[in-house]
């Protein structure tokens, strides 16, 4: 009978000694030296992190006509793809299979209200599965980083990759491309509170690029003592610039542009390092499919499409007038 009352007096015991101690914190009494609390915090970086990367070659675009491209025939019917063609196995499959990223913001980015993958790279596909299917939706995307793009061609994963994908004569070796649907310029990313305006000062600088792209290369051959680190998105460079982990991020200024609407305190300078131009990649075994993708990319070119295209995702970048002309080589 008398655990009850020594309970209760047990739950008084613990009320009282929680009042002390609200009234001790009211009272602002240190705690003992020897009981001080104290806690550290490090911001994690991105996974796959790689500092003071080795030297790439530049790209070389100077030894082949790379951005000529297969001349395209009459686009088949929507839905009547040529029999045994690489387009009647996607039109029988019942979906275009699309390697792109989700972190290029303004080319490719899942929206953080809708989930959707929305940008300039996406909408460029859509207008191939529209040909195909008649229904622009009809995609199945593939998540790769830019290190991967080449390989999921070669290995069959994806039909095309519209990545960011500039065309190169190395690359052209392994798969076939597109003519060239955008022409971008490799520029700077950097914060507004930094001395950074140009190349020259990147001099013994960390910069950040992803992982398989050109601009790593290019700059390291224009800023011979720039110490690069490498990341697996364009989203993760923005990150470590955040953190303080590199003094700049340099790739396309379209890619740069979309870094800076995510980041008040960042903004694109310098002139141009050189010239990227995007092209879609495909098989090199698939040369009918190179040649249907050349006559959507002429078919949206003429018809007003890509312009729409560009003035919903890129007219941050100011106006343009007419889209990259087509180069054939046949």
């Amino acid at each position: 009978m008398t655990r009850g009352p020594t309970r209760r007096a047990g739950v008084f015991a613990v009320i009282l000694a929680l009042v002390a101690l609200g009234v001790t914190s009211c009272l602002n009494v240190p705690a003992p030296a020897d009981e001080a609390p104290s806690a550290s915090a490090i911001a994690p970086t991105p996974p796959g992190l790689t500092v003071n990367a080795p030297v790439e070659s530049p790209p070389n675009q100077n030894t082949c006509d790379a951005t000529a491209s297969l001349r395209p025939g009459p686009l088949p019917p929507v839905a009547r793809m040529p029999r045994g063609s690489a387009m009647d196995a996607i039109f029988a499959r019942g979906r275009l299979i699309v390697g792109l990223d989700i972190g290029s913001n303004l080319f490719s980015f899942r929206d953080p209200i809708s989930g959707d993958i929305e940008g300039f790279d996406v909408d460029i596909a859509k207008e191939i599965a529209r040909a195909i299917f008649g229904d622009p939706e009809r995609i199945e995307y593939r998540i790769l980083n830019s290190n991967e793009r080449i390989s999921a061609l070669q290995n069959r994963e994806v039909d095309v990759v519209v990545k960011t994908l500039s065309i190169t004569c190395d690359r052209a070796k392994d798969i076939a491309f597109s003519t060239v649907y955008y022409e971008a310029s490799q520029r700077i990313l950097s914060l507004r509170s930094s001395p950074i305006s140009n190349a020259n000062d990147l001099a013994g600088k960390r910069v950040c690029a992803a992982r398989g792209t050109t601009s790593i290369g290019r700059l390291q051959q224009r800023v011979p003592s720039v110490r690069m680190s490498t990341v697996s998105t364009w989203a993760d460079c923005l990150v470590v610039l955040q953190q303080g982990a590199v003094d700049a991020v340099s790739t396309d200024d379209a890619i740069l542009a979309g870094l800076a609407t995510q980041d008040p305190y960042v903004h694109v300078v310098g002139a141009s390092l050189g010239e990227e131009p995007y092209g879609i990649g495909v098989n090199l075994e698939q040369p009918d499919l190179v040649r249907f993708v050349n006559g959507v990319l002429d078919k949206i070119r003429a018809d007003g499409t890509w312009y729409e295209i560009y003035n919903r995702w890129l007219s941050i970048l100011g106006p343009i007038y007419y889209p990259p002309q087509p180069t054939y080589r046949d």
